[in-house]
């Protein structure tokens, strides 16, 4: 068996990323990272921890692999949206639905993917 203890995201400025992965979900950097370095974390509760690495070329094509995010403490998808907008992500494609399910795909500062769903509250309220 193995374990997975880290995920890998390819940056340009894998620090600028890394803190705004920070801001976005109020995990901390790991400790000692700062600006200039090539690799740079972002520490979860639990392992795996995200880890921000230093490529020489840029993003050309769609991840294969991205993160699904919901909102939490009670804010909604679509407050996590407007937030995340106001960080300076942008909106790829959306996905809502009239009945309130879907998704609204992102892409960070560097253009990297992500998803932003329903809250737990949201989908329990739903059912």
């Amino acid at each position: 068996m193995i374990e997975i203890h880290a995920v890998s995201v390819d940056a340009d400025n894998p620090y600028e990323i890394a803190s705004w992965w920070s801001r976005a979900t109020g995990l901390p950097l790991g400790e000692g990272d700062q600006p200039g370095d090539d690799e740079v974390m972002l520490r979860t509760k639990q392992d795996p921890f995200v880890l921000f690495l230093k490529v020489p070329e840029g993003k050309t094509v769609k991840n294969r692999l991205h993160f699904d995010v919901n909102g939490t403490d009670g804010r909604t998808r679509n407050e996590e949206v407007e937030r995340l907008v106001g960080m300076g992500a942008t909106v790829a494609d959306d996905r809502r639905l009239p009945d309130g399910s879907g998704w609204v795909v992102m892409r960070d500062p560097e253009g990297n993917e992500f998803c932003v769903c329903r809250s737990q509250e949201e989908r329990d309220a739903q059912g």
